[in-house]
């Protein structure tokens, strides 16, 4: 019922900048939090950050400072913009919602997962 679509991955040099967006559509009665995760070949997935819909972020140690999470939640779209990039940072980088979709007094949220996208960063 809810689909996220991911996109803003590619390659770029270390150092430099990159911009993910992420929308969700489907049958969506309120989005809560939205978040980007991350996972690199042969490790965990990771959390990046987190915001909630009022706008409240989290981050990992890793990238505070360098990446900042937003939301417009009119066009249901979660972005991360990151600078600063090292090589590290590879990874396919994944985001997620926690979605409401019915207006039922008995229904809860869960989280949707988007397909994933590329981000690599060259040394």
């Amino acid at each position: 019922q809810v689909q996220l679509v991911e996109s803003g991955g590619g390659l770029v040099q270390t150092g430099g900048s990159l911009t993910l967006s992420c929308a969700a559509s489907g049958s969506i009665f309120r989005i809560n939090d939205m978040g980007w995760y991350r996972q690199a070949p042969g490790k965990q997935r990771e959390l990046v950050a987190r915001i909630t819909s009022g706008g409240n972020a989290n981050y990992a140690d890793s990238v505070k400072g360098r990446f900042t999470i937003s939301r417009d939640n009119t066009k249901r779209t979660v972005y991360l913009q990151m600078n600063s990039l090292k090589p590290e940072d590879t990874a396919v980088y994944y985001c997620t919602a926690d979605v409401r979709t019915s207006s039922s007094l008995f229904a809860g949220s869960r989280d949707y997962w988007g397909q994933g996208t590329q981000v690599t960063i060259s040394s």
